[in-house]
Protein backbone atom coordinates (compact mmCIF):
# COMPACT_ATOMS: atom_id res chain seq x y z
CA UNK A 1 0.00 0.00 0.00
CA UNK A 2 1.04 3.41 -0.38
CA UNK A 3 3.23 2.82 -2.91
CA UNK A 4 6.32 3.56 -1.48
CA UNK A 5 6.23 7.11 -2.90
CA UNK A 6 3.82 7.52 -0.52
CA UNK A 7 6.21 8.02 2.28
CA UNK A 8 8.32 10.94 2.84
CA UNK A 9 11.38 9.40 2.37
CA UNK A 10 10.61 9.29 -1.60
CA UNK A 11 10.07 12.72 -2.04
CA UNK A 12 13.95 13.01 -3.51
CA UNK A 13 12.98 10.16 -5.83
CA UNK A 14 9.60 11.97 -6.86
CA UNK A 15 11.64 14.81 -7.54
CA UNK A 16 13.97 12.96 -10.32
CA UNK A 17 10.64 11.77 -11.61
CA UNK A 18 9.37 14.84 -12.27
CA UNK A 19 12.31 16.12 -13.86
CA UNK A 20 13.21 12.75 -16.07
CA UNK A 21 16.90 12.38 -14.75
CA UNK A 22 17.27 8.93 -12.93
CA UNK A 23 20.20 8.82 -10.54
CA UNK A 24 22.93 6.16 -12.10
CA UNK A 25 21.83 2.96 -9.12
CA UNK A 26 18.31 3.65 -9.94
CA UNK A 27 19.18 3.08 -13.61
CA UNK A 28 20.55 -0.39 -13.01
CA UNK A 29 17.64 -1.59 -10.98
CA UNK A 30 15.31 -0.17 -13.80
CA UNK A 31 16.54 -2.80 -16.46
CA UNK A 32 15.69 -4.76 -13.94
CA UNK A 33 11.24 -3.52 -13.76
CA UNK A 34 9.30 -6.26 -15.86
CA UNK A 35 7.57 -5.17 -19.30
CA UNK A 36 3.93 -5.92 -19.02
CA UNK A 37 1.68 -6.38 -22.39
CA UNK A 38 -0.22 -3.52 -23.90
CA UNK A 39 -4.07 -3.45 -24.51
CA UNK A 40 -5.77 -5.52 -27.40
CA UNK A 41 -5.43 -2.94 -30.67
CA UNK A 42 -8.55 -4.12 -32.52
CA UNK A 43 -11.34 -2.80 -30.50
CA UNK A 44 -14.55 -3.93 -31.33
CA UNK A 45 -17.54 -1.96 -31.68
CA UNK A 46 -19.97 -3.37 -28.76
CA UNK A 47 -23.30 -4.02 -29.70
CA UNK A 48 -24.44 -2.22 -26.48
CA UNK A 49 -25.11 1.32 -26.95
CA UNK A 50 -23.83 3.38 -23.95
CA UNK A 51 -26.59 5.85 -22.76
CA UNK A 52 -25.53 9.62 -23.64
CA UNK A 53 -22.96 10.90 -21.08
CA UNK A 54 -21.84 7.61 -20.02
CA UNK A 55 -18.48 7.47 -18.11
CA UNK A 56 -15.38 5.19 -18.01
CA UNK A 57 -14.59 5.68 -14.47
CA UNK A 58 -11.80 3.10 -14.05
CA UNK A 59 -8.66 4.03 -17.31
CA UNK A 60 -5.41 5.06 -17.16
CA UNK A 61 -2.88 6.81 -19.85
CA UNK A 62 0.82 5.98 -19.75
CA UNK A 63 3.61 8.89 -20.89
CA UNK A 64 4.33 8.77 -23.46
CA UNK A 65 7.47 8.27 -22.17
CA UNK A 66 9.37 10.75 -23.35
CA UNK A 67 6.71 13.34 -22.42
CA UNK A 68 6.16 11.94 -18.49
CA UNK A 69 8.88 9.97 -17.40
CA UNK A 70 8.19 6.80 -15.41
CA UNK A 71 8.77 6.71 -11.99
CA UNK A 72 12.47 4.62 -11.77
CA UNK A 73 11.21 3.25 -8.51
CA UNK A 74 7.97 1.77 -10.96
CA UNK A 75 7.21 -2.22 -10.58
CA UNK A 76 6.15 -2.78 -14.20
CA UNK A 77 7.12 -1.17 -16.95
CA UNK A 78 3.77 -0.22 -19.67
CA UNK A 79 4.42 0.39 -23.27
CA UNK A 80 3.04 4.06 -23.76
CA UNK A 81 -0.79 4.05 -23.63
CA UNK A 82 -1.14 7.81 -24.88
CA UNK A 83 -3.92 10.40 -24.83
CA UNK A 84 -4.48 9.74 -28.40
CA UNK A 85 -5.21 6.08 -28.12
CA UNK A 86 -7.57 6.74 -24.79
CA UNK A 87 -9.63 8.94 -27.10
CA UNK A 88 -9.55 6.68 -30.04
CA UNK A 89 -10.47 4.09 -27.99
CA UNK A 90 -13.58 5.81 -25.76
CA UNK A 91 -14.69 6.90 -29.53
CA UNK A 92 -14.61 3.33 -30.61
CA UNK A 93 -17.00 1.80 -27.47
CA UNK A 94 -19.06 5.08 -27.64
CA UNK A 95 -18.01 6.45 -23.99
CA UNK A 96 -18.03 10.48 -24.03
CA UNK A 97 -16.06 10.75 -20.42
CA UNK A 98 -13.89 9.25 -18.36
CA UNK A 99 -12.23 9.68 -14.75
CA UNK A 100 -8.36 8.62 -15.48
CA UNK A 101 -6.63 7.28 -12.42
CA UNK A 102 -2.42 7.60 -11.91
CA UNK A 103 -1.13 4.60 -11.92
CA UNK A 104 1.76 3.45 -10.11
CA UNK A 105 4.21 3.85 -13.43
CA UNK A 106 4.45 7.87 -13.13
CA UNK A 107 4.76 7.69 -9.02
CA UNK A 108 3.36 11.14 -7.78
CA UNK A 109 3.85 13.41 -11.05
CA UNK A 110 0.24 14.12 -11.86
CA UNK A 111 1.06 15.80 -15.11
CA UNK A 112 -0.06 12.91 -17.11
CA UNK A 113 -3.74 12.65 -16.08
CA UNK A 114 -3.79 16.69 -15.48
CA UNK A 115 -2.84 17.47 -18.74
CA UNK A 116 -5.33 15.30 -20.12
CA UNK A 117 -8.09 16.99 -18.33
CA UNK A 118 -7.00 20.51 -19.64
CA UNK A 119 -7.92 19.16 -22.91
CA UNK A 120 -10.90 17.72 -22.06
CA UNK A 121 -13.51 20.43 -22.14
CA UNK A 122 -14.99 19.50 -18.99
CA UNK A 123 -15.15 15.24 -20.01
CA UNK A 124 -12.40 14.39 -18.01
CA UNK A 125 -11.82 13.99 -14.41
CA UNK A 126 -8.95 12.28 -12.87
CA UNK A 127 -7.25 10.17 -9.38
CA UNK A 128 -4.18 11.35 -8.12
CA UNK A 129 -1.17 9.51 -6.57
CA UNK A 130 -0.04 11.74 -3.56
CA UNK A 131 2.25 11.45 -0.89
CA UNK A 132 3.80 13.22 2.78
CA UNK A 133 5.82 15.18 0.78
CA UNK A 134 2.70 16.87 -0.80
CA UNK A 135 1.78 20.31 0.42
CA UNK A 136 -1.58 21.54 1.18
CA UNK A 137 -1.08 23.77 -1.65
CA UNK A 138 -0.55 21.07 -3.74
CA UNK A 139 -3.61 19.09 -2.89
CA UNK A 140 -5.29 22.64 -3.79
CA UNK A 141 -3.73 22.93 -7.60
CA UNK A 142 -4.94 19.26 -8.31
CA UNK A 143 -8.36 20.02 -7.11
CA UNK A 144 -8.04 22.78 -9.69
CA UNK A 145 -6.81 21.01 -12.12
CA UNK A 146 -9.84 18.17 -11.99
CA UNK A 147 -8.49 15.53 -9.25
CA UNK A 148 -12.08 14.43 -7.31
CA UNK A 149 -9.54 12.12 -5.46
CA UNK A 150 -6.44 10.00 -4.47
CA UNK A 151 -5.45 6.02 -4.34
CA UNK A 152 -4.29 3.85 -2.44
CA UNK A 153 -3.57 0.58 -3.55
CA UNK A 154 -2.73 -1.97 -1.07
CA UNK A 155 -0.83 -4.43 -2.75
CA UNK A 156 1.93 -6.64 -2.70
CA UNK A 157 3.38 -6.40 -6.14
CA UNK A 158 2.34 -2.53 -5.83
CA UNK A 159 4.95 -2.16 -2.65
CA UNK A 160 3.10 -3.99 -0.28
CA UNK A 161 1.11 -2.76 2.63
CA UNK A 162 3.27 0.36 4.68
CA UNK A 163 2.93 3.18 6.83
CA UNK A 164 -1.16 3.41 8.22
CA UNK A 165 -0.19 6.56 10.35
CA UNK A 166 0.76 7.74 6.93
CA UNK A 167 -2.18 6.72 5.20
CA UNK A 168 -4.97 7.66 7.63
CA UNK A 169 -3.01 11.42 8.00
CA UNK A 170 -3.44 11.48 3.69
CA UNK A 171 -6.87 10.58 3.87
CA UNK A 172 -7.50 13.34 6.61
CA UNK A 173 -6.10 15.86 4.19
CA UNK A 174 -8.31 14.89 1.52
CA UNK A 175 -11.33 14.78 3.12
CA UNK A 176 -10.76 18.08 4.11
CA UNK A 177 -10.76 19.19 0.81
CA UNK A 178 -13.84 17.58 -0.81
CA UNK A 179 -12.18 13.96 -2.46
CA UNK A 180 -12.66 10.75 -2.03
CA UNK A 181 -10.58 7.90 -1.56
CA UNK A 182 -10.07 4.59 -4.04
CA UNK A 183 -9.32 1.53 -2.39
CA UNK A 184 -7.25 -1.16 -4.03
CA UNK A 185 -7.05 -4.35 -2.36
CA UNK A 186 -5.19 -7.17 -2.70
CA UNK A 187 -7.39 -10.32 -2.99
CA UNK A 188 -8.93 -11.74 0.25
CA UNK A 189 -8.33 -9.22 2.40
CA UNK A 190 -11.59 -7.59 2.81
CA UNK A 191 -12.43 -8.79 6.25
CA UNK A 192 -9.56 -7.48 7.39
CA UNK A 193 -10.35 -4.46 6.10
CA UNK A 194 -13.84 -3.57 6.60
CA UNK A 195 -12.95 -2.02 10.12
CA UNK A 196 -10.52 0.11 8.36
CA UNK A 197 -12.34 1.21 5.50
CA UNK A 198 -15.39 1.87 8.21
CA UNK A 199 -13.53 4.19 10.25
CA UNK A 200 -12.83 6.62 7.56
CA UNK A 201 -14.10 9.92 7.25
CA UNK A 202 -14.61 10.05 3.91
CA UNK A 203 -16.47 8.17 0.96
CA UNK A 204 -14.49 5.59 -0.66
CA UNK A 205 -14.38 3.66 -4.08
CA UNK A 206 -13.56 -0.25 -3.70
CA UNK A 207 -11.60 -1.25 -7.26
CA UNK A 208 -12.50 -3.82 -9.17
CA UNK A 209 -15.10 -5.63 -7.39
CA UNK A 210 -13.36 -6.13 -4.40
CA UNK A 211 -11.00 -8.46 -6.56
CA UNK A 212 -13.27 -11.00 -5.80
CA UNK A 213 -12.15 -14.33 -7.65
CA UNK A 214 -15.13 -16.14 -9.61
CA UNK A 215 -14.27 -19.71 -8.77
CA UNK A 216 -14.60 -19.05 -5.36
CA UNK A 217 -18.34 -18.63 -5.95
CA UNK A 218 -21.17 -16.01 -4.99
CA UNK A 219 -21.53 -17.39 -1.69
CA UNK A 220 -17.36 -16.67 -0.74
CA UNK A 221 -16.99 -14.81 2.55
CA UNK A 222 -14.81 -12.20 1.43
CA UNK A 223 -17.50 -12.04 -1.21
CA UNK A 224 -20.27 -12.04 1.62
CA UNK A 225 -17.88 -9.56 3.32
CA UNK A 226 -18.00 -6.72 0.71
CA UNK A 227 -21.67 -7.00 0.16
CA UNK A 228 -22.44 -6.31 3.84
CA UNK A 229 -20.24 -3.42 3.66
CA UNK A 230 -21.70 -2.09 0.37
CA UNK A 231 -25.20 -2.58 1.75
CA UNK A 232 -24.35 -1.07 5.37
CA UNK A 233 -21.80 1.80 4.76
CA UNK A 234 -23.52 4.64 2.62
CA UNK A 235 -19.54 6.35 1.80
CA UNK A 236 -18.66 2.76 0.87
CA UNK A 237 -19.34 2.85 -3.15
CA UNK A 238 -17.93 -0.20 -6.02
CA UNK A 239 -16.25 0.11 -9.61
CA UNK A 240 -17.60 -2.65 -11.44
CA UNK A 241 -14.08 -3.25 -13.18
CA UNK A 242 -11.98 -6.22 -13.91
CA UNK A 243 -13.87 -8.52 -15.27
CA UNK A 244 -11.06 -10.12 -16.52
CA UNK A 245 -9.05 -9.91 -13.19
CA UNK A 246 -12.04 -12.19 -11.66
CA UNK A 247 -12.53 -14.64 -14.39
CA UNK A 248 -11.58 -18.04 -15.70
CA UNK A 249 -11.24 -16.48 -19.20
CA UNK A 250 -13.06 -15.13 -21.77
CA UNK A 251 -15.80 -13.55 -21.87
CA UNK A 252 -15.72 -13.64 -18.57
CA UNK A 253 -19.32 -14.39 -17.93
CA UNK A 254 -18.74 -15.93 -14.74
CA UNK A 255 -18.05 -12.39 -13.44
CA UNK A 256 -21.13 -11.27 -14.35
CA UNK A 257 -23.49 -12.83 -11.29
CA UNK A 258 -20.97 -10.92 -8.74
CA UNK A 259 -21.14 -7.39 -11.25
CA UNK A 260 -25.10 -8.00 -10.99
CA UNK A 261 -25.27 -8.89 -7.08
CA UNK A 262 -23.24 -6.06 -6.75
CA UNK A 263 -25.32 -3.77 -8.81
CA UNK A 264 -28.43 -4.77 -7.04
CA UNK A 265 -27.24 -4.35 -3.89
CA UNK A 266 -26.59 -0.94 -4.06
CA UNK A 267 -27.74 0.45 -6.92
CA UNK A 268 -26.79 4.09 -6.40
CA UNK A 269 -23.30 3.60 -5.32
CA UNK A 270 -21.47 1.46 -8.46
CA UNK A 271 -19.77 2.99 -10.95
CA UNK A 272 -18.41 1.45 -14.05
CA UNK A 273 -14.99 1.24 -15.80
CA UNK A 274 -12.85 -0.30 -18.76
CA UNK A 275 -9.59 -0.13 -17.07
CA UNK A 276 -7.85 0.23 -20.14
CA UNK A 277 -5.17 -0.46 -20.76
CA UNK A 278 -5.45 -2.93 -18.53
CA UNK A 279 -1.94 -3.39 -16.64
CA UNK A 280 -1.06 -6.70 -15.47
CA UNK A 281 -3.84 -8.55 -16.27
CA UNK A 282 -3.25 -12.62 -17.35
CA UNK A 283 -6.31 -12.75 -19.86
CA UNK A 284 -6.27 -9.74 -21.78
CA UNK A 285 -9.78 -8.52 -22.60
CA UNK A 286 -11.15 -6.44 -25.57
CA UNK A 287 -12.56 -3.42 -24.20
CA UNK A 288 -15.18 -3.72 -27.10
CA UNK A 289 -16.47 -7.36 -25.32
CA UNK A 290 -16.68 -5.47 -21.85
CA UNK A 291 -19.12 -3.01 -22.55
CA UNK A 292 -21.57 -5.86 -23.82
CA UNK A 293 -21.25 -7.22 -20.83
CA UNK A 294 -22.93 -4.03 -19.17
CA UNK A 295 -26.71 -5.11 -19.99
CA UNK A 296 -25.85 -8.68 -18.34
CA UNK A 297 -25.00 -6.67 -15.35
CA UNK A 298 -27.77 -4.71 -15.25
CA UNK A 299 -30.83 -5.22 -17.75
CA UNK A 300 -33.04 -2.68 -16.64
CA UNK A 301 -32.43 0.70 -18.50
CA UNK A 302 -32.74 2.82 -15.57
CA UNK A 303 -30.07 1.22 -13.58
CA UNK A 304 -28.06 1.30 -16.83
CA UNK A 305 -28.14 4.87 -16.65
CA UNK A 306 -27.42 5.21 -13.20
CA UNK A 307 -24.29 3.01 -13.63
CA UNK A 308 -22.73 4.63 -16.55
CA UNK A 309 -24.19 8.47 -16.03
CA UNK A 310 -26.01 9.83 -12.92
CA UNK A 311 -23.66 7.92 -10.21
CA UNK A 312 -20.20 8.78 -11.81
CA UNK A 313 -21.46 12.51 -12.18
CA UNK A 314 -22.52 12.37 -8.42
CA UNK A 315 -19.40 11.03 -7.19
CA UNK A 316 -16.71 12.72 -9.41
CA UNK A 317 -18.92 16.36 -9.80
CA UNK A 318 -19.32 16.49 -13.63
CA UNK A 319 -21.53 18.25 -14.75
CA UNK A 320 -25.29 17.00 -15.36
CA UNK A 321 -26.84 15.63 -18.56
CA UNK A 322 -30.22 15.38 -18.85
Amino acid sequence: MLRRDLLATMAGLGTATVLGTVPAPLAAEEAKIPTIAGPDPATKTPSFKAPPGSVDTHTHIFGPASTYPFSPTRPYTPPDASLEMFRALHAKIGVERAVIVNATVHGADNRVVTDAIAQSNGNYKGVANINAAMSDADLAALGKAGICACRFAFLRRLGGVGDMKVFRTLVDRVAAIGWHVDIYLEAGTIQEFVPILKALPVTYVIDHMGTISAAKGIDDAEFKALLDLQAGDDRCWVKITGPERASAGAPFHDAVPFARKLIDNAPDRVIWGTDWPHPNVKIMPNDGDLVDLIPLYAPDAAVQRKLLVSNPERLFKFEPRS
